[in-house]
């Protein structure tokens, strides 16, 4: 069911371009917001779902957590990893109706039970959270990507991932020039510079 479902959401994000090219539009007259893309997938690709999948299993990741939900995509290929090592995902949305949608997504697929979603500004949902953290994916809006790493770095521990999709563009930059500088990660870049992966030391 999860591939089904998985299979389905990248056929409907096919007409992502449109959305987003309105969504950029608006910003012509005033600063672009996460609303501006509602109705957008901007979700991770294919390739790198299943690679992610492959990571969780590889490393036996259980305890995840997701900024940036969107409709879900890349929370299904968290899942698909979670099912096999037994762990569980807790993940934010900003947009209530993406989150709606994502849900029900979760549901169709059968993962419902491995994901906890919560809604609103991930610095404020995450603000309480007390859990290690075994893999932190950073696929949301970009300049929040160091707060809600600073928030949850007490999280971390030796064997730590944080996976930084979209790590071309010019906040995620920024994020990664300010944490490369502490010797307690190293980065690793992947798809020629549009993923970093981050290790704790």
């Amino acid at each position: 069911m999860i591939t089904n479902t998985i299979n389905e959401l990248f056929n409907e994000a096919k007409h992502d371009g449109s959305k987003i090219i309105k969504g950029i539009a608006k910003s012509i007259l005033r600063p672009i917001k996460p609303s501006d893309f509602k109705d957008a997938y901007l979700s991770i690709s294919r390739e790198q779902g299943e690679d992610l999948v492959q990571l969780i299993r590889k490393k036996n990741l259980k305890n995840i957590v997701e900024f940036g939900t969107s409709f879900g995509i890349s929370t299904l290929f968290l899942a698909q990893g979670v099912r096999e090592t037994k762990g569980k995902i807790v993940t934010t949305e900003l947009i209530e109706s993406k989150a709606t949608k994502a849900i029900e997504h979760f549901k169709k697929a059968g993962v419902n039970d491995l994901i906890e979603v919560r809604v609103g500004d991930a610095t404020d949902t995450l603000k309480e959270f007390s859990e290690p953290i075994d893999l932190l994916l950073l696929d949301g809006w970009k300049d929040l990507y160091l707060p809600i790493f600073r928030m949850l770095e007490g999280n971390f521990h030796a064997k730590t991932l944080i996976y930084v999709d979209n790590a071309d563009m010019r906040e995620s930059k920024d994020f990664l020039a300010t944490i490369a500088q502490n010797e307690k990660y190293q980065l690793e870049s992947q798809y020629q510079g549009k993923v970093v992966l981050i290790s704790v030391l």
